[in-house]
């Protein structure tokens, strides 16, 4: 099937100004990878421009073929033992306010990655004591052992994204399961109810209707879900699912105001909304100040 044409509101501008080019050979320099980057990311010039990325853990190479994302999959190489430190260098010498760090899935390792989060974590408030931290995480196999170290080290946000409605799991999603994502969420919040937020998102245009992303808004409010990102799915090659519908957005506004309505603290609605994109601005300031 051929690329469907992109609508006005998902133009961007083409990378490369000299933040992003000095951003990119910082990354190169330091041999860190960035989701931005792997996952093509419609929002990398921008951000990148900005100085800001999503440092992206254990290598470029996912266990896992979810059929609507970029990352190669395959069989990765062993964690490198040094990468939690650069990445914790790179964040103070960008002097960041704010750090999201994401992994491939790693089914391979016992703990799914949950050491190489939490040791991240803690090499980020060794050189960056005043950074605040998101780490957006894969589902771990649903070992809560494992999600329990990550917790440990204290992040501000825990993200873990459902991506889409539990109907097209299969298709999309063929080797996750909807409801060990929800229950790791609700497994975040109840191991530490006071903080951190926990967080998720969505991509619409996959083939899901109105009714069931509104459900699974619900089901995220009921396993204590504070943050929510919508965003438009788009076809990184011909080799991935195809676009279903681009939704408009006059829509995005109308899911946030669904969202908002439900006691979501923040919901970002919106074409290029991605999980970590503005993710400073998506956290209520009285819970990062």
């Amino acid at each position: 099937m051929a690329q469907r044409r992109l609508p006005p509101w998902l133009k961007v501008k083409f990378p490369g100004g000299p933040h992003y080019l000095a951003l990119k050979g910082l990354l190169r320099g330091a041999e860190l990878h960035t989701v931005c980057e792997e996952a093509r990311c419609p929002n990398i010039g921008e951000c990148f421009e900005s100085r800001t990325a999503t440092f992206l853990l254990m290598g470029p190479v996912c266990t896992r073929r979810c059929r609507f994302c970029a990352i190669e999959g395959g069989s990765p190489l062993p964690p490198d033992p040094g990468e939690p430190e650069r990445v914790a260098r790179a964040v103070a010498h960008l002097g960041l306010a704010y750090a999201v760090v994401t992994s491939v899935t790693r089914d391979d390792l016992p703990d799914g990655g949950a050491s190489f989060f939490a040791r991240t974590i803690q090499e980020i408030r060794q050189h960056c004591p005043g950074c605040r931290i998101e780490v957006l995480i894969p589902d771990l196999q649903g070992s809560w052992e494992a999600l329990a170290q990550v917790m440990a080290a204290g992040p501000e946000v825990l993200n873990h994204n459902l991506e889409t409605v539990p109907r097209l799991y299969p298709q999309v999603r063929p080797q996750a399961s909807y409801e060990r994502s929800l229950d790791l969420l609700r497994q975040a919040k109840g191991m530490n109810p006071g903080a951190p937020l926990t967080k998720s998102g969505l991509m619409l245009g996959l083939g899901e209707d109105r009714e069931e992303v509104l459900q699974v808004m619900d089901d995220l409010r009921g396993a204590g879900c504070d943050l929510l990102t919508l965003g438009q799915y788009l076809r990184p090659s011909p080799a991935h699912l195809p676009v279903a519908r681009f939704y408009t957005p006059e829509e995005f506004r109308g899911l946030a105001a669904e969202g908002h309505g439900r006691g979501f603290l923040r919901v970002e609605s919106g074409p290029l909304v991605r999980s970590s994109y503005h993710a400073q601005e998506q956290v209520p300031p009285f819970r990062v100040g």
